[in-house]
């Protein structure tokens, strides 16, 4: 799945157009607000009007210190699935409650540094958790091994059924890794809108984990 961090902000509808003939369903949407990592990027007015712009599925990313507090306003702006990080998250379960209310499919997340146990009790009433393989903020870090390891036990926490998502630093070179572990959600941003074929690009990455 392609991530528009690293799209360009300029032309970000015509970026998103440009991947759709590769097969792409969903597009990730990196939200950062300056607090709960170094980096500001798109809030739901953004969103609304990619919406009106696309049919992908939008699969929003919340890196902000208060998710409870935000996510009606990216539910109503079009996101069709939202996750938020658990290391913010005074009451999760109220938040994946609310997110399938508002008829948004629920994600938790996890830093590189936060163990599995932080989300095991609520992973399981989530429709997919995403586990970081570098610390959010910036895109084009490198991928983080032991990080990626952590998609084990998620897998068997969850079962085979609920999605495990994987984001940071997947290329050609680190997605066959991260599926063998059970992830069948790939996010990547620089392997993808860095190149300047993206179909070539998306079809790589394919590739390696065929």
């Amino acid at each position: 799945m392609p991530s528009v961090l690293s799209a360009d902000f300029a032309r970000l509808g015509d970026e998103i157009a440009s991947v759709v003939p590769a097969g792409i369903r969903m597009v990730h949407l990196d939200v950062m607000d300056g607090h709960f990592v170094p980096n500001i990027t798109i809030g739901p007015p953004v969103i609304a009007k990619l919406r009106k712009a696309s049919k992908l599925v939008f699969d929003a990313h919340l890196m902000i210190s208060e998710p409870a507090k935000y996510i009606e306003p990216f539910a109503k702006a079009g996101a069709d699935h939202i996750t938020f990080h658990i290391e913010v998250a005074d009451d999760p379960r109220e938040i994946i409650d609310r997110l399938h209310a508002l008829g948004c499919s629920a994600g938790i997340c996890l830093n590189p540094e936060t163990p599995v146990e932080a989300i095991e009790a609520v992973a399981p009433l989530c429709d997919m958790v995403l586990v970081m393989t570098v610390h959010p903020g910036f895109g084009g870090q490198q991928f983080m091994p032991d990080a990626a390891r952590k998609v084990i036990r998620v897998r068997e926490i969850v079962g085979p059924d609920i999605r495990i998502e994987v984001d940071g630093g997947i290329d050609p070179q680190t997605v066959s890794k991260v599926v063998s572990y059970g992830a069948d959600t790939l996010v990547a941003g620089n392997a993808i809108f860095g190149q300047s074929d993206r179909i070539a690009a998306i079809d790589a990455i394919r590739t390696a984990f065929a």
